[in-house]
């Protein structure tokens, strides 16, 4: 079984870059997620996609990440013998702290409104404003009835 999730979480290690047989580099990393119950659950991620795998093989442990992809749910064995939940992700997507900032600052307009090259408009995010007279249509003066 498997489902498309996004998970967030700590890096538990750094993530190591590997070869498949057929030559295609990939990363695996192991990622903390705070379970609702208080406890962590591990995450074992495995990046084919070039631009995931580089995000995976920038970060270090403790790093902060979210990943998005297919999940398949797993149980694994404490020292104790106490059988423990563990999810395995094929990430299809990597965001870090660095992505985010990149992209706070990409929307960001430099030099008093202009807009670098290739980034659009902090205006395409700000709502449209309504057609004079359009409210004053629609309002029959009565009560909102919530």
């Amino acid at each position: 079984m498997s489902i498309d999730a996004l998970i967030s979480g700590k890096l538990h290690a750094r993530p190591e870059s590997r070869t498949s047989k057929n030559g295609k580099p990939f990363a695996t990393a192991k990622l903390r997620a705070a379970a609702g119950d208080g406890d962590s659950l591990f995450v074992n991620v495995i990046a084919f996609e070039q631009a995931a795998v580089a995000a995976l093989l920038a970060l270090d442990a403790g790093d902060s990440l979210a990943v998005a992809g297919s999940v398949t749910p797993k149980v694994w064995t404490d020292r104790e013998g106490v059988a423990r939940p563990a999810l395995d992700v094929v990430a299809h997507q990597v965001l870090t702290a660095y992505h985010v900032t990149r992209k706070r600052r990409a929307m960001q307009p430099e030099d008093g409104g202009s807009v670098r090259s290739g980034e659009q408009s902090g205006e395409a995010w700000r709502p449209a404003r309504p057609s004079p007279g359009l409210h004053e249509a629609l309002d029959d003066g009565g009560q909102i009835p919530f």
